[in-house]
């Protein structure tokens, strides 16, 4: 069983920068991918980006490519999804997701078996 928590979210303003933190328990992190997901209101929830189990792989969404960069560190047990050059769009409850049963559809929610309680994100103009 893994435990997920987000941190860093809040208010923002257009082209602001934000860093998302997401801690896990247990001492099996490094074997897990680890994903992030995002659901604005009204909306479905939808894949942000994702990282290998080794932090050597990455995929993003194309509507974040290039502004946002998730990483890892295993040592702290921690996922990172830090966002640049934030836009109205961009408005959501985040979530971090864990351990992909599929990292060939890391965007389908139903590979990945773990989330967090979400961490909202609102960037006003």
């Amino acid at each position: 069983q893994v435990q997920l928590a987000e941190s860093g979210g809040g208010v923002v303003q257009v082209g602001d920068s934000l860093r998302l933190s997401c801690a896990a328990s247990g001492r099996t992190f490094g074997t897990y991918d680890m994903g992030w997901f995002r659901q604005a209101a009204g909306m479905e929830r939808e894949f942000v980006a994702g990282i290998r189990w080794s932090g050597g792989n990455t995929k993003y969404a194309d509507s974040v490519n290039g502004r946002f960069t998730i990483s890892r560190d295993n040592a702290k047990n921690t996922v990172y999804l830090q966002m640049n050059s934030l836009k109205p769009e961009d408005t959501a409850i985040y979530y971090c997701a864990a351990d992909s049963t599929n990292w060939r559809r890391p965007v389908d929610g139903s590979v990945w078996v773990y989330w967090g309680q979400g961490a909202q994100v609102a960037v006003s103009s």
